[in-house]
């Protein structure tokens, strides 16, 4: 369809996925279209996504938006990894590093020589001491990466720990100085074009009518636009991602703050641990066919380490995607698209990835369908591929003491999950991808976390002496070790960076 030089683009809904879309629009395409953000204030937020990946960096960056000041007004921590606790077996535990094992560098990668010293019957600590962020993170310490990419201390990545309820309102201030209308109201009725079935204008409860040509859903689970008005199927992930609750409550902080996000197994599913500059965020994600939201309830009550600071609620969900997420002229972004429950914290990556796709493939006059349907095969890849990344955390597992446990550990699984398993298992081969949010480091993290160790390697691994390489093995901990020892303690480090506004 027909459209003027500068298209008119309504972002439906508020709260962090919508503000994020008008903001990057209206800072990256302010030649190329306009931006209106409708939302209403008797709509609530979900608000409690509260841990990131390392992709949220460059976001930022992309925006114009400076680190510290984002973190003292989001009460922000740095966040190193996610330990995960009791998942392979009770007892156990690991962290999932954003950064290398070893030096990241070389055509083998450093879990080749490890596991094969293992297979040998040399003596090892976890891989995660050969890890500068899973290091860092155990000492509870914090330092900016080297720019220099000899040393050691420029193998780890860092992503944010902060309060989503603040990002929100910190966006709004960004988008509306770009530019960006917002209007209050609810969305009571939506007028399409009756050839091509696009939408053309949104009626709100006033009778107000807000027209456009492009229209991002931002509506949250409720979907107004793919799913509501434009039926666009859902796809259950269920069977394979069986937690469809969580139970949060925020409370005070009692213990450190720590530069990493906790994901403790429980035995109906998992409850995470965030700690903020000002508080620490909980909850028990858990599978409902299983476990009772009252027993959740309590469950979490009486795991958390300090005074609460709110009621706990229950949010309702369902693990999958729609089939598609840009349909006629309707883009969902976020939870309207789809949501693969807490674990990983890549709900925002997620938003993030289907932001950069818009604006890669941004319409022209018209949509090309061709660029449609790119959209729609980068965001389901995105999906699929963290979907698998998912599954293999509760797959990989020897727990067989609750009865949500053996499900998770005996169900059918993918066959694209399957495969890389499989080849994992037979001679410690990561799949490769150019494009997705979790590579070799992550893959491996849980791989060997939950005691899924290969019975070979890649050949040329067999190069070194097993002493040359126990000899590199230990002066590589050394680096690590003085490395670490060299930066601050976190909550001095954040302190003296970003500390948060004092309260009113």
């Amino acid at each position: 369809m027909e459209r003027a030089e500068r298209q008119r683009v309504v972002v439906v809904g508020g709260g962090t996925s919508g503000w994020m879309a008008a903001t990057a629009l209206a800072k990256l395409l302010p030649s190329r279209c306009t931006v209106a953000l409708i939302e209403s204030e008797a709509i609530g937020i979900i608000g409690v996504g509260e841990a990131t990946l390392p992709h949220i960096r460059a976001f930022n960056e992309r925006l114009g938006i400076v680190e510290a000041e984002f973190m003292a007004a989001t009460r922000a921590t740095f966040k190193l990894g996610i330990e995960f606790r009791d998942w392979g077996r009770v007892g156990d535990s690991y962290i999932h590093p954003f950064g290398t094992f070893g030096r990241g560098s070389g055509e083998v990668q450093f879990h080749h020589y490890y596991t094969r010293l293992l297979r040998a019957g040399v003596p090892l600590p976890p891989i995660e001491h050969y890890s500068m962020a899973c290091s860092l993170a155990r000492a509870n310490r914090f330092g900016q990466p080297a720019r220099d990419p000899q040393q050691i201390a420029s193998t780890f990545g860092y992503a944010y720990q902060f309060d989503a309820v603040a990002f929100a309102p910190y966006l709004r201030r960004i988008a509306e100085g770009l530019g960006v209308r917002r209007t209050e109201g609810k969305v009571v009725a939506v007028e399409r074009d009756a050839q091509s079935g696009d939408v053309t204008a949104l009626v709100l409860a006033d009778g107000r009518r807000v027209e456009g040509d492009l229209f991002v859903d931002c509506s949250g689970f409720a979907a107004l636009l793919i799913g509501q008005e434009l039926a666009e199927p859902f796809e259950d992930w269920s069977r394979w991602l069986p937690a469809d609750r969580a139970v949060a409550m925020p409370c005070r902080t009692a213990t450190a703050v720590t530069p990493y996000t906790s994901a403790i197994a429980m035995p109906s599913g998992w409850r995470w641990r965030i700690p903020l500059q000002h508080r620490t965020g909980n909850g028990y994600v858990f599978a409902s066919d299983f476990l009772s939201e009252g027993a959740a309830t309590d469950a979490l009550l009486a795991a958390v380490e300090g005074t609460p600071l709110a009621d706990p609620r229950v949010l309702r969900f369902k693990a999958g995607r729609r089939a598609r997420s840009w349909v006629n002229n309707v883009v969902a972004v976020g939870l309207a698209s789809g949501f693969l429950e807490p674990l990983e914290s890549t709900s925002l990556y997620l938003v993030q990835q289907a932001i950069t796709a818009l604006i890669e493939l941004f319409p022209e006059k018209r949509i090309a369908p061709v660029d449609r349907d790119e959209f729609n095969r980068l965001i389901n890849m995105e999906y699929d591929r963290v979907r698998d990344f998912l599954i293999l955390h509760y797959h990989a597992t020897e727990r067989d003491n609750s009865p949500f446990w053996t499900y998770v550990r005996t169900m059918p699984i993918p066959d694209s999950l399957a495969e890389k398993m499989a080849l994992f298992r037979r001679r410690g081969r990561v799949v490769k991808y150019r494009e997705g949010a979790f590579l070799d480091a992550s893959w491996v993290s849980v791989y060997l976390g939950q005691r899924v160790v290969p019975t070979g390697a890649d050949p040329r691994a067999a190069a070194p002496s097993t002493d040359s390489l126990v000899a590199g093995l230990e002066r590589m901990r050394g680096e690590i070790a003085a490395a670490v020892g060299a930066m601050p303690a976190h909550a001095a480090f954040l302190a003296d960076y970003c500390p948060m506004p004092a309260a009113a």
